[in-house]
C-alpha cells in the first residue's frame, strides 16, 4: 500500500467515524482533512497517468497546489479539453468518491442541496394518525395542541425524511470526497454565492437542522466553458487552471495511449488534421474525445491514410453543426494535408 494511502486510511480510522456514541453529522464535524496523497508535482502527474489522464506540468502543478492546499480548483477552457476528465482521474488517484452536480441554467440552492421526501412525510403522517391523536388527546385549545407536538421535536424534518441532493452528500459523506461543479458558468451568478458558503466552510445550512460541517472537506473541482464571466469572489476562493486545446504532440500521445492499434504515422496524420480544423473559424472546434472516436472510426472503416475523399466521409464524426460543416467542406484538401508539426 503506498505511504500516502496508508496514512489517509490511518486518520480516517482514528476519527472515531463508526463509534456508536459518536454526534450525529447534522452537530457539526469529528475529524479534520484527510491527508495528502501527493508528496510532489511529479507524483501527482503520475497519479493523473495512472489513470489514464496525461497532464502537462502546469495541469500536474495546479492539482498538487490544490490538493496540499485544500483549495478548490478553478478549471477553464474551451468545451472538450479534458476538464472534466480531469476531475474523474483525480478523484480516482486520490482514493475519493467523485460526486458531480452538473449546473445549468435555473439551477437552485434546493436542487443541488436537498429535498424533503414529501411523499414519505405524508405516509409516515397517515400511519401515525392514532398516535398523534393519542398525544392531542385532552389539549383544551389549538395553542395547548401546538405546544405539544412541538414538544414531540420535529419528527417529520429530520434526517430520516432528507433527501440529499449532490453537495450535501459531498458535505455528509462518511468517505473522502472530490465535488466537481461541472459548467458552473451555466447556473446563475446568484447561484455563485451559495457556493461560496460550501467552499469557503466545507458547511452548508439546512433550516430545519443547522449549519452542516463536512467530516472530509470536500476537494472540489470546478469547470466552466467561459459562457459568462464568473464573479470575483468565487475566483479568489479557487486556484485558477486554463486548459487550451492541446499541442499535437500532446494530443498524439494522448492517441497513443487511448487507440494503441493506430500505425504512429497515421495517428501523426489525423492530429495533424485536427489541428487544421480547429485554425477554422468554427462554433465547436473537435474535443479530443471526437480525435479519438476519428481515429477508431476510421480504423474500423479500413483507411490507414487520410485523403480528402476519406476526410469528406467522415467529417462528420468531428464536426457537429451543419455550419462547421459547410466552413470545412472548403478547406477538405488542407485538412488531408495536416498542419505543420509546430502548430497546435
Amino acid at each position: 500500500m503506498p505511504a500516502s494511502l496508508a496514512r489517509a486510511r490511518s486518520r480516517h480510522q482514528n476519527c472515531g467515524l463508526s463509534h456508536p456514541g459518536r454526534r450525529p453529522w447534522w452537530e457539526g464535524s469529528a475529524c479534520g482533512s484527510m491527508a495528502s496523497m501527493f508528496a510532489s508535482v511529479a507524483e501527482a502527474g503520475s497519479g493523473l497517468e495512472a489513470q489514464g489522464y496525461l497532464p502537462s506540468r502546469e495541469i500536474a502543478t495546479s492539482v498538487f497546489l490544490a490538493e496540499r492546499l485544500e483549495k478548490p480548483l478553478l478549471v477553464e477552457g474551451p468545451a472538450g479539453v479534458g476538464k472534466t476528465e480531469l476531475a474523474v482521474a483525480l478523484a480516482r488517484a486520490t482514493q475519493r468518491t467523485l460526486v458531480r452536480l452538473q449546473c445549468y441554467e435555473g439551477l437552485d440552492e434546493a436542487k443541488a442541496l436537498y429535498e424533503w421526501e414529501y411523499g414519505k412525510q405524508l405516509l409516515y403522517t397517515q400511519m401515525l394518525k392514532e398516535r398523534i391523536a393519542e398525544s392531542l388527546a385532552g389539549a383544551r385549545t389549538l395553542a395547548e395542541a401546538a405546544e405539544r407536538l412541538d414538544a414531540e421535536g420535529n419528527v417529520f424534518f429530520s434526517e430520516r425524511f432528507l433527501l440529499p441532493r449532490p453537495i450535501l452528500r459531498a458535505v455528509t459523506s462518511e468517505e473522502p470526497v472530490l465535488l466537481l461543479v461541472d459548467e458552473v458558468d451555466k447556473a446563475d451568478p446568484e447561484f455563485e454565492a451559495f457556493l461560496l458558503e460550501v467552499l469557503a466552510d466545507g458547511a452548508v445550512t439546512v433550516p430545519e437542522l443547522g449549519t452542516l460541517r463536512a467530516r472530509h472537506p470536500p476537494l472540489a473541482v470546478l469547470t466552466s466553458n467561459a459562457t459568462r464571466e464568473l464573479s470575483d469572489a468565487l475566483r479568489r476562493r479557487c486556484l485558477h487552471l486554463y486548459i487550451d486545446f492541446p499541442t499535437q504532440e500532446r494530443e498524439l500521445a494522448i492517441v497513443r495511449s487511448r487507440v494503441p492499434e493506430a500505425k504512429e504515422a497515421f495517428a501523426r496524420q489525423v492530429v495533424s488534421a485536427v489541428a487544421v480544423l480547429r485554425s477554422l473559424d468554427l462554433k465547436k472546434p473537435p474535443s479530443i474525445s471526437e480525435t479519438l472516436d476519428w481515429v477508431r472510426s476510421l480504423l474500423l472503416l479500413g483507411a490507414h491514410e487520410l485523403d480528402e475523399k476519406v476526410v469528406s466521409e467522415t467529417l462528420r464524426v468531428l464536426l457537429k453543426h451543419e455550419a462547421d460543416a459547410a466552413a470545412a467542406r472548403p478547406r477538405i484538401a488542407e485538412v488531408a494535408r495536416g498542419a505543420p508539426p509546430g502548430r497546435a
